[in-house]
């Protein structure tokens, strides 16, 4: 599923991005659905609240209030795994995108082949890109998380949540194939904890201390876990 946000001032050029996208991703077979902002506020608002959640960023780069450029680098500050494509009528602009590390850039009105090698390219890099996020899956839909952003995983019999550093995402699992999922990079401490090695503060006994949080180290998994957190920590 390709998460993608249009955000343009213009309910117009919104609509047309959006009906241009729609003809091509249902001719490659490819599961997407969009979001619609109408400011670089309303968007970098909506994330804060949904982190991860958008693969690709279609932003207008004149827009009322935050321009698309002051909007692309507060997102860029957020998250440096969203895919961003400025949508323009003026080619001036252009080079400006490389500064945020954009994607590329299309003309307005947009013109299909345009579109779609630039959506050739944002799902390659997606596809490079998969080692380095979590997905789960709860009632909300589904969230792209990235690795580098958790802090650890708790679950409470088949309840799992996600604690980010910014937020918590709950949903249903066995902690057993979310440690085969997440990948060397996490430890399991406990049989309710799973963390990231790299986010530990530090180990004291049977403690683990990450974000602020005090976690404990079960009898069953303390040699093995105290092992794994020492190799991360010498690499």
């Amino acid at each position: 599923m390709l998460r993608i946000g249009i955000c343009d001032d213009s309910a117009e050029a919104r609509l047309g991005l959006r009906a241009v996208l729609q003809r091509l991703l249902e001719k490659r077979g490819t599961e997407y659905t969009t979001y619609e902002f109408s400011s670089g506020e309303g968007l970098l608002g909506w994330l804060e609240k949904h982190e991860g959640e958008l693969e690709l960023v279609f932003l207008d780069i004149e827009m009322a209030g935050l321009n698309g450029m002051q909007t692309a680098r507060a997102l860029r500050a957020q998250s440096d795994s969203v895919q961003i494509v400025f949508v323009t009528g003026y080619a001036d602009y252009v080079f400006d995108g490389y500064t945020v590390g954009a994607l590329g850039y299309v003309m307005k009105p947009p013109q299909p082949e345009q579109l779609d090698a630039v959506l050739t390219r944002a799902l390659a890099a997606l596809f490079r890109e998969a080692d380095t996020v979590f997905l789960c899956r709860n009632n909300e839909g589904l969230f792209r998380i990235p690795k580098k952003s958790i802090r650890y995983f708790a679950s409470d019999r088949r309840k799992v949540t996600c604690v980010t550093q910014t937020r918590t995402i709950p949903f249903y699992a066995r902690l057993d194939d979310v440690a085969q999922t997440a990948g060397a990079s996490f430890v399991r401490i406990h049989q309710r904890y799973l963390v990231r090695a790299a986010a530990v503060d530090r180990v004291e006994g049977g403690t683990v201390y990450i974000g602020g949080e005090a976690l404990p180290v079960s009898r069953s998994y303390q040699s093995a876990a105290l092992a794994a957190l020492t190799r991360a920590v010498l690499e």
